[in-house]
């Protein structure tokens, strides 16, 4: 039996789209460009720092970081993004959005400063204050994924709520593309002032002094527009459901929400603490109640997210295989240090604009219409048919002349990833759960989704080694190959199919409807467990 509604949540529910709504995706939008252009600028960098910190004298390809510090400058974001992930999420829904959401930006701006001031008197010095910066960096950037994330679904309107959500984290596409565009511009400008020869006709020298200063303004420049952010993200109310449900002062979340609306809404706090108070007994996260009405959910969120991005992640794999097929990036001894950074960030900025940021706003424009469920399950399943379609005829697309189709095929798998599970993973989590467990579940489906990119990214780059210890890169033992990575990560996008079965559909429907905060304990048990079975 439905319960009476508080009406500032029959407001923002109804609310029409406003300029606060375009206002707050913007707010939120940009710490997830800022958390992009961090988390992804590094692979920009990677080959130049291998070429200035561990040059070998007659070598006769460039200098690159051995796999372990390779690994660790890659990888020690994502540990601390995971970690941020589950500490914010659970501090968000503790002391509320607001209060937590200038604290990860300001973290996300010192560390990225820091990364880029990183010092040493050795290689190995220099690399530990990097990976010292990039953890802390992380652990902000996770913070920013359950927070922006509860924050729009819960100022947005019922009707466009998938929409809006959708579009905060789009903007990762452009923070990839704006990582690789400010890389090809510095790049660009040193090539110019300091010509220098390729690796090839001089070791030393292809590497100029001035090289190091290129990774560290990379780096750094991620931190304006988290910091051109922090001031609108201070204005911000608290959200109206955190401070009339988890707070439970109704008057203070009519108040704010009447100056955001421009509408009188008025709100008696009695009144509303017997609406409160009569939807029964609040269950913790750990309590069978939660495992009874929300278990599977998360477990479905979870799960998916962690499949989605072992497949998502190990794109990396891939690249060099295209780059240097259709000849975007030469051989490393052909190029000097700055022209190789100029090349791979012209190389991933196509990709990102070709493949990455076309999937984001098909989700923005259609995921209100077709919804969510029927999203992730075309997502899913068209990214396992096109890694089968890559895996079983593999040795026919890296023979010569066919490595168009191993491209677009390539393209279209990433681009079903945004337009599918890459996009829904983030924002389910943010409807379908209670209030006071909002932030805290988002946070945990995240994690469980970053601890996939940690395996995608570098499990799968020792297990993609050839098989033939001949062939296996520099540092690196023999492993499947990528034609049986492809088929492993074809089979965790299958099961992140059949795991969508686990996640309800939340559109159209307010978020009390869709977690049976308005509803009666019975009637809550039903809905929930009927959604289980149907997602429509």
């Amino acid at each position: 039996m439905a319960r009476e509604q508080l009406q500032v949540l029959n407001a923002l529910d109804g609310a029409k789209t406003q300029w606060y709504h375009f206002t707050a995706i913007i707010i939120a939008g940009m710490g997830f460009f800022t958390d992009a252009y961090d988390l992804f600028c590094i692979s920009l960098v990677t080959k130049l720092l291998g070429r200035i910190y561990y040059h070998v004298d007659g070598s006769p390809t460039p200098g690159s970081l051995p796999p372990n510090v390779s690994a660790a400058v890659n990888g020690v974001a994502f540990c601390g993004t995971l970690s941020g992930q589950l500490f914010f999420g659970w501090l968000g829904d503790k002391l509320g959005r607001k209060k937590v959401y200038g604290i990860t930006l300001l973290l996300m701006v010192i560390c990225s400063i820091c990364s880029g001031l990183s010092f040493g008197h050795s290689p190995k010095g220099v690399m530990a204050t990097l990976c010292f910066f990039r953890f802390w960096l992380g652990f902000g950037i996770g913070g920013d994924y359950p927070l922006s994330a509860t924050i729009m679904s819960e100022y947005a309107n019922k009707k466009t709520r998938g929409g809006f959500i959708a579009a905060v984290f789009a903007m990762q596409g452009f923070g990839i593309l704006a990582g690789g565009t400010v890389a090809i511009i510095i790049s660009y400008v040193f090539k110019v002032k300091f010509p220098a020869p390729s690796y090839k006709v001089d070791p030393f020298g292809s590497t100029i002094l001035e090289a190091d200063y290129i990774w560290r303004m990379i780096l750094m420049f991620g931190a304006i527009p988290a910091a051109l952010t922090y001031y609108w993200r201070m204005k911000m109310p608290e959200t109206a459901r955190y401070t009339a449900l988890v707070a439970k002062n109704a008057q203070q979340a009519a108040s704010d929400m009447s100056k955001v609306l421009q509408i009188e809404i008025q709100e008696d706090q009695s009144n509303a603490e017997k609406v409160i108070n009569a939807r029964g007994k609040k269950y913790g996260l750990f309590s069978s109640e939660f495992l009874r009405h929300h278990g599977l959910h998360l477990l479905g969120t979870a799960t998916c997210w962690f499949l989605l991005d072992i497949a998502f992640y190990s794109q990396n794999l891939f690249q060099k295989d295209i780059f240097s097929s259709i000849n975007w990036i030469p051989k490393a001894n052909t190029m000097s240090a700055v022209e190789e950074v100029y090349k791979i960030a012209r190389a991933q900025t196509l990709i990102a604009l070709c493949g990455t940021v076309p999937g984001y706003w098909f989700t923005v424009f259609l995921i209100d219409k077709i919804g969510r469920f029927s999203i992730q399950l075309i997502g899913f399943g068209m990214m396992t048919l096109f890694m089968l379609g890559l895996a079983i005829p593999y040795h026919h697309w890296t023979t010569s002349g066919n490595h168009i189709g191993f491209v677009v095929l390539y393209g279209l798998t990433f681009f079903f990833a945004n337009f599918g599970p890459n996009s829904t993973t983030f924002i389910v989590p943010a409807e379908i759960f209670p209030a006071r467990l909002r932030s805290t579940c988002h946070g945990i489906s995240a994690a469980a989704g970053k601890a996939g990119a940690i395996i995608g990214s570098f499990g799968f780059l020792y297990a993609a080694q050839n098989q033939d210890k001949a062939k296996v890169d520099h540092g690196y033992s023999p492993g499947i190959g990528v034609r049986n990575s492809l088929f492993v990560l074809a089979a965790c996008n299958l099961l992140g199919f059949f795991f969508t079965f686990l996640v309800p559909e939340s559109k159209g429907k307010s978020l009390e409807e869709i977690s049976g905060e308005n509803a009666s304990s019975s009637s809550t048990l039903s809905m929930t467990t009927n959604s289980n079975l149907s997602p429509v």
